[in-house]
């Protein structure tokens, strides 16, 4: 399956966490989408289904793909939602680093961040559910989610974690027969990064949002709740 990142919000424009914010694809976002199936098409790839985080900047997402490549209905899964970026929601870098200065640099989250575990574990968890759905059909499956999410997977599988452009992504293989009660990931692949490249990009660097490693450690970090 592919995992890909949704197309630019508008949040994303003005360069503020979302999380669990419900913030709308702007023009660009949608373009993106529009180009990202184009260059999918190119690619020959037949996608057999299509799921989605049910936040609006992913589900449009992935719609626009799914109807572009006349794949669907896109079914909304809540599992793959975006890391609850608990007090830093709605919150730009720079005002980050003012209430929390030094969390971004040592990759430390505020209290209420949701934890990189419990994002492991629900993902993962969706990965093989949709693994199982996917041996009943023929072809990959088309999943649209979020940079935290995807950044998630990546680190847990051991790899370099590297921001995710909207519409970046990666492709990963899951066998379900060797999923682990105690491993959530036991199973599960990486494959090729998706290269975004012939797609509509952006000049604003947006934080590609990650749920970090340390949540537990902030007040021990010493910064300021906001």
């Amino acid at each position: 399956m592919l995992l890909l990142r949704h197309g630019q919000s508008e949040w994303n424009a003005v360069r503020r966490w979302q999380g669990l914010a419900d913030a709308p694809l702007t023009d660009l976002g949608r373009d993106q989408a529009a180009s990202c199936a184009s260059v999918l098409d190119s690619l020959g790839v037949g996608f057999a289904g299509a799921w989605s985080s049910p936040l609006q900047r992913a589900a449009e997402t992935g719609e626009i793909i799914a109807e572009r490549l006349g794949v669907g209905p896109v079914e909304l899964d809540e599992r793959l939602r975006e890391a609850d970026a608990g007090e830093w929601q709605g919150m730009t870098p720079d005002e980050i680093e003012v209430a929390y200065p030094g969390f971004l640099a040592d990759h430390l989250r505020p209290p209420t961040f949701e934890a990189f575990g419990q994002v492991v574990d629900r993902v993962f968890a969706t990965l093989h559910d949709l693994a199982s759905m996917a041996s009943e059909v023929d072809g990959p499956l088309l999943v649209t989610t979020h940079s935290g999410v995807i950044r998630s997977v990546v680190r847990r599988l051991g790899e370099s974690d590297e921001r995710v452009p909207n519409l970046g992504g990666v492709w990963i293989g899951v066998t379900t027969s060797e999923r682990s009660v105690i491993d959530t990931s036991a199973g599960v692949d990486l494959g090729a990064r998706f290269d975004p490249t012939g797609i509509l990009r952006t000049g604003v660097d947006a934080p590609g949002e990650d749920p970090g490693e340390q949540a537990d450690q902030a007040h021990a970090h010493g910064g300021t709740e906001r």
